[in-house]
């Protein structure tokens, strides 16, 4: 198996992923010698991860999960690997059947990977197999984020939202698309973002489903209707009592990363700690195995266990130091401009904050299409990949 960091040049290698034996026994002795803490004192998740959930959790992945899935599901499509401006990027490539389709790169987000995408592949290349038409096909690229899954992790400093941006349009220019649109959700959504302020040539439009200007300056936005306070209250709600994940991980990714190197029940608790409507979601899909949508519990395990196996969980957490810490290479700095290209936006019932259309219209004066899903919400192509796929297909339908 060629690992990413042997590539040099602009050389593009076909990728399988290998996980050893020794690996998964290694995984499941580690589960077997896990020390829990005391329940909880009180009776929702203001303490954190509740016990119950933990535990069920634990149980299932120690005597039911495959650990061999996560290779499996990966293999079944075209891996690749290429070494961009230093550091291996590991990419999932699916063109579509149709010719004509666009080029689409969609980067996923903390504590996801191209795993939480994967049942949005079908919908999105192959459309006619699920309720479009051959003129909303798309040519899909699924990279991981540096640091991320089965990448490479960066050897310095330097690696924030701009610069994997620029990145993702030399890969694309690799790949030989001269013209596509990218889209992203959670840290994707600052990756993407940051894509359409950069407008590389080729990119001829963005799509997210998080408003990433709303999260870096909320009390900017308008807040004069009952939907723009409710976002605004949320936000505050998020940033005060809800993202100890975020401050930590932005402040001293190195001091949580031992513990999510260490042991399996820990990462698995810090990565379902993320937001409240996810966590809840998840619980049931544990304790009461009732998924929501697609959020099952081998698919939330085979998250968790690709960070696992590839021992990326201090290395994604740096990324966060990279972008939001206070020592971040790019603060400061001066910002990018508003994009000037077709800026497309999608708000999920579950998310956040449910951002009102007047948010989007201000943070991006380019907004070409806005669109609200009746389901899913902060990972909408992992939990809705159908809804999240026909949004895709609106906003990005008069680009063309």
């Amino acid at each position: 198996m060629t690992t990413p960091e042997q590539q040099a040049g602009d050389v593009i290698r076909p990728y399988t992923v290998q996980i050893p034996k020794d690996a998964i026994d290694d995984l499941q002795r580690r589960l077997a010698a896990t020390r829990w803490p005391t329940r909880e004192i009180v009776g929702d998740r203001t303490q954190g991860v509740q016990l119950a959930t933990m535990r069920a959790l634990h149980q299932f992945w120690a005597t039911q999960y495959d650990g061999r899935r996560v290779a499996a599901r990966l293999n079944a499509l075209l891996q690749f690997t290429t070494r961009i401006d230093g550091v291996g990027i590991h990419f999932v490539h699916v063109r579509s059947a149709h010719p004509d389709a666009l080029p689409l790169i969609m980067t996923h987000g903390w504590p996801g990977s191209v795993i939480e995408m994967l049942d949005a592949v079908g919908p999105l290349t192959d459309p006619t197999a699920h309720g479009g038409t051959p003129a909303d096909a798309f040519h899909l690229v699924l990279p991981s984020l540096p640091g991320y899954g089965f990448s490479g992790e960066p050897a310095e400093t330097g690696w924030d939202l701009a610069r994997t941006a620029r990145a993702w349009s030399e890969l694309m220019r690799r790949l030989g698309y001269h013209r596509y649109v990218a889209q992203g959700g959670d840290v994707g959504a600052g990756v993407t973002d940051a894509m359409g302020r950069i407008g590389p040539d080729g990119l001829a439009g963005i799509h997210t489903n998080l408003l990433v200007p709303a999260l870096n300056d909320p009390a900017s936005l308008p807040h004069e209707t009952d939907a723009e306070r409710a976002a605004l209250a949320a936000i505050t709600t998020f940033q005060t009592s809800g993202n100890g994940y975020f401050v930590e991980m932005a402040t001293r990714p190195q001091t949580i990363g031992y513990a999510l190197l260490d042991s399996p029940a820990a990462l698995a608790a810090w990565m379902i700690d993320h937001d409240t409507d996810a966590y809840y979601k998840i619980t049931r899909a544990f304790v009461d195995d009732q998924p929501s949508g697609n959020l099952t519990r081998e698919h939330i395990l085979d998250n968790i266990t690709t960070y696992w196996l590839t021992g990326t969980g201090a290395s994604a957490a740096r990324s966060y130091w990279e972008a939001y810490g206070p020592d971040a290479p790019a603060a400061g700095s001066r910002p990018l401009p508003p994009p000037r290209i077709p800026v497309g936006f999608s708000t999920f019932p579950g998310e956040i904050w449910r951002t009102p259309r007047s948010w989007a219209e201000k943070s991006y004066p380019t907004l070409n299409y806005f669109g609200e899903a009746e389901r899913g919400g902060h990972f909408a192509a992992w939990e809705e990949p159908e809804l999240f796929a026909a949004q895709l297909r609106a906003a990005f339908r008069p680009l063309r």
